[in-house]
């Protein structure tokens, strides 16, 4: 009689009494044994949980994922974790401080979520753009599946993305130990500026925060040329 092997289902969840430090952390599933309809958020989840700060792998998606699918979920996966920056703003982003969504002084954003566009202090921009953000991610009018999303619906994402990034550009320029500490953990403004770039949702022009090692460099070399031009000239 031949001798059966049971299957052993392994359960993906945090026990009670589960340590901090062990906290999520179970074994990689390989993709294709991701049987649920949510399997592409999972291997995303999955892959951040191993590694934040490898961005070559977090962004290239497997060979069987539709790229639609692959923009779509990991730009709802950016605004879940972007919840965690706006609720350590809201220590010191004051709306009597930060009266508008600013970034730079050249930069000055009206909140969309209203029935005409106005502008609301940098707190409640932030609040609504992650709300409005969930609501159209979540409309199944637009994205009634998570398996195969229509071109259409995809070309909505672009606006989010703008929305989005104006969260980090003003916690980088008027919040910088806030931003810092919370990018040094996540790694989500680097994440968010190479995803955009590599799937070409936003233009270079709009990312404005110095993360990428091309943008670092360039404001280190314009930094430089401001430093020389202002610096005394010596004569003979």
């Amino acid at each position: 009689m031949a001798a059966q092997v049971e299957s052993v289902r392994a359960f993906r969840r945090n026990e009670p009494g589960t340590k901090r430090e062990d906290w999520n952390r179970w074994a990689m599933l390989p993709f294709e044994e991701m049987d649920s309809s949510l399997n592409v958020q999972q291997w995303i989840q999955q892959i951040i949980a191993k590694d934040p700060s490898d961005m070559d792998v977090i962004l290239t998606p497997p060979a069987e994922v539709d790229d639609g699918v692959w923009k779509y979920e990991h730009l709802r996966q950016v605004c879940l974790e972007l919840n965690g920056l706006a609720l350590l703003l809201q220590e010191e982003c004051d709306p009597t401080v930060c009266l508008q969504m600013t970034a730079t002084e050249q930069w000055i954003f009206l909140c969309a979520n209203h029935k005409n566009p106005k502008e609301c202090s940098a707190i409640d921009y932030t609040r609504h753009t992650l709300d409005g953000a969930s609501t159209l991610l979540n409309n199944s009018k637009y994205f009634p599946s998570r398996i195969n999303i229509k071109e259409s619906s995809i070309s909505k994402l672009g606006s989010v993305c703008r929305r989005v990034y104006r969260i980090f550009s003003h916690a980088y320029f008027h919040h910088r130990n806030i931003f810092d500490d919370f990018e040094a953990r996540t790694h989500l403004c680097l994440r968010f500026t190479s995803f955009v770039t590599k799937f070409e949702m936003m233009s270079a022009e709009h990312l404005i925060v110095p993360i990428l090692p091309s943008q670092i460099a360039a404001a280190a070399a314009a930094a430089a040329a401001a430093a020389a031009a202002t610096s005394p000239t010596s004569s003979a």
